[in-house]
């Protein structure tokens, strides 16, 4: 009787010390691979390229090859690119000729105002983040006009490269 009480207290004891080991736990995880939607611009954009494609972005035209020979000339003779490049977006925003939703037609539709925006300077579609954070952005100050956010674009990182 004796023996049998050590065997059970003994199993008991093996049991207890059996079912305290820590399991590592497995999760299934896919791999999912994930790149901003900039991955694919690699390449910066020259002088003449990026004059081309902001005077086409803002006036929906061709800036003649004369012109853009002469301003390409200017921004590179300016030792401050940023300078340069924000000196030429204000010159070609204050031209007539500039094509920019007026600031009740971008508050009346933000869904296209923005879409539209990507489109026309990133050339692609916005992601649902930042869709919805240019819509709050826009929606809750009311100084934000459709200039500002075209600079904005303009002077952007992603902008400057293709």
């Amino acid at each position: 009787m004796m023996n049998t009480r050590i065997c059970l207290l003994l199993l008991a004891a093996l049991s207890v010390l059996a079912s305290c080991r820590k399991e590592d736990p497995t999760y299934q995880v896919n791999e999912v691979g994930l790149l901003p939607s900039t991955a694919g611009k690699t390449k910066l954009k020259t002088n003449e390229q990026y004059v081309a494609i902001l005077h086409a972005n803002l006036f929906q035209k061709a800036l003649s090859a004369n012109q853009l020979f002469d301003i390409a000339q200017c921004m590179e003779s300016i030792g401050d690119q940023e300078l340069a490049r924000e000196v030429l977006i204000s010159n070609f925003m204050n031209k007539t000729g500039v094509i920019i939703p007026t600031d009740s037609i971008m508050r009346s539709n933000l869904d296209y105002f923005v879409t539209e925006s990507y489109k026309r300077f990133f050339i692609r579609l916005p992601t649902e983040a930042e869709k919805a954070w240019m819509k709050n952005f826009i929606s809750t100050d009311p100084n934000i006009t459709p200039e500002l956010v075209y600079f904005s674009f303009a002077l952007s990182d992603e902008y400057m490269y293709y």
